[in-house]
Formats: structure tokens, sequence, C-alpha cells
């Protein structure tokens, strides 16, 4: 499934790409039929991201909303469009190019209202320049494992599978660990590290979490096997141990033992904190 620099990735550059014109809408697979018909004609005002959403907003109201999920993909073709291939979704035919929408878990015309409930129900979003304190006090509510909570769109909004192996790894917190047992100092550290992966993400097109001295090369050089530290490796790249797998969210997380050891919960050894209150908005 993308994760949420590829989102922001794609509505800049399809923002880029076509916003400003009047676009042909249509369905070849057929089952974005109607919803094509309310857009088809109208200008496309921009695109936005936020966290793994995708927003089209087109004049008159009116709103296309994408989710990719585990299998969606755009594939971009110049003008004059060819004949679709496989189940397109949804077809845009702009002024020099073509977009074909294949397989996502949602694609449906809406309003500025309902796009309003949709991100009401996500958590902030660290790309999309997001509240890190509203994260913060999600978080502290929250007693489920840490590696579970960074999939929780509800909690904290882009990340996926890759990015919370890798910022895990790299800060030496056991994904086990109950969320709200991390201190402020710690959830700042983990803030940063997310921020920054995922904007080398968007910057590159495709995640890198490895920094350019490590690597000993510049990031855009990189083979896929160099790109990062722990997710899909078999040995620690710090302590040469074995690297483990686990079902945690509902998804395979990859973590090693040595260097994310657990720590015991003993509030003597953590920051006190008072009980949280609701950011103000």
């Amino acid at each position: 499934m993308p994760e949420g620099h590829k989102t922001h990735r794609l509505a800049h550059d399809h923002t880029q790409g076509f916003a400003g014109q009047r676009l042909r809408v249509s369905s070849p697979q057929g089952r974005f039929d109607r919803d094509a018909e309310e857009v088809t004609g109208s200008t496309l005002r921009t695109v936005e991201a936020v966290g793994k959403h995708l927003f089209y907003a087109f004049a008159g109201q009116r709103i296309i909303h994408v989710h990719l999920g585990r299998y969606g993909e755009f594939r971009h073709y110049p003008t004059p469009p060819p004949e679709p291939r496989g189940a397109v979704r949804m077809r845009l035919v702009g002024r020099t190019a073509v977009l074909d929408l294949h397989g996502p878990t949602q694609c449906r015309v809406i309003t500025p209202a309902t796009r309003r409930q949709v991100e009401a129900r996500l958590g902030p979003d660290p790309l999309g320049g997001g509240d890190r304190e509203v994260a913060w006090f999600n978080l502290q509510r929250s007693r489920v494992a840490i590696g579970a909570w960074l999939l929780d769109q509800s909690m904290i909004a882009g990340i996926g599978n890759i990015f919370r192996a890798e910022a895990l790894f790299e800060l030496g917190i056991d994904p086990n660990r109950p969320a709200n047992q991390l201190t402020r100092s710690e959830f700042r550290r983990l803030w940063r590290v997310i921020v920054r992966m995922m904007k080398t993400g968007f910057r590159h097109g495709r995640i890198i979490t490895v920094t350019a001295k490590e690597a000993g090369r510049p990031l855009a050089k990189l083979r896929d096997h160099e790109r990062l530290r722990i997710y899909g490796a078999s040995t620690c790249p710090r302590c040469d141990g074995k690297i483990e797998t686990i079902k945690l969210g509902g998804r395979a997380l990859y973590l090693c033992r040595r260097c994310q050891p657990a720590t015991a919960s003993d509030p003597a050894t953590r920051e006190r904190r008072p009980r949280p209150n609701p950011p103000e908005q």
C-alpha cells in the first residue's frame, strides 16, 4: 500500500500536470460511470493529499476522492489516449496527458462536507504539516503497542509498514512497547525522524531511510537493496544480529531484538507527565 510520501507526490505531480484544465472524466470499467458524469468537462482546481487519501477538487464544489489501498495505481500516458488496458476505474484526459486509475479501494465524487468528514477521521499528517501536539495527545491516551499505533490512521496519518519499521529501528524503540509509555522527548524524535523520511521519499519518489553519509554516496544513486536499513533484511546493519518478523497491527513488522530491546515499565525511569488535555484547535 502506498505510504503518505507517495500520495503527496501524486498530488503534486497531478496538480502540475492537470490543474487549470477542463478534463474529460470517464470510467472504461463502468464502476465509476455516474460519478464521472458529474465532473467531466469541469476544470480541475487542485489535487491535495491527506495521509493516504487524494482529493481532486473541481469547479462546482465537486471532489473526486481516491484511496489507492493495497492494489491501486495510476498509469500515465501522453495524448491522444491509448485504448484502456485492464480494468480502468477512472480515466482523466487533459490537454497533453492522460491518467488511468486501476484497482483503488475508493474512487467516488463527494462534496466538501463529505471531505471534511473523511479528514475528521484521520490523525495529523506529518508530511502535510499536521499538528504534532494532537498526535502526542492521541498517543498519550493509547495503550496499544507503538508499532500498531503508527499504522492507525485515526491516530497519525500517512505512515505505512516500511516507515514504521525503519523509524522505530533508527531510534531503538521496541515496537511492542505501549504507545503511552513513550516520553515526550522520545515522541518528538520519532516525529522528526518520520517527517525526515517522508520528505526524502517525496523528493526522490521512493522510500529511502538511510542517510547519504551512511550510504557513502548520493541518495539518488542508491540501488533498491541499499535504500532501507531493516525492512526486508535478514541481518541487522548495526549489530549483525538476526532480524525477526512479528505480526503487529495486522502486518509483518521487522525488528532487531538487540538494537530494539524491551524496556521495563518502570515509572521511575520515565519522564513524569501530567494527565493529557486536548490540544486547542
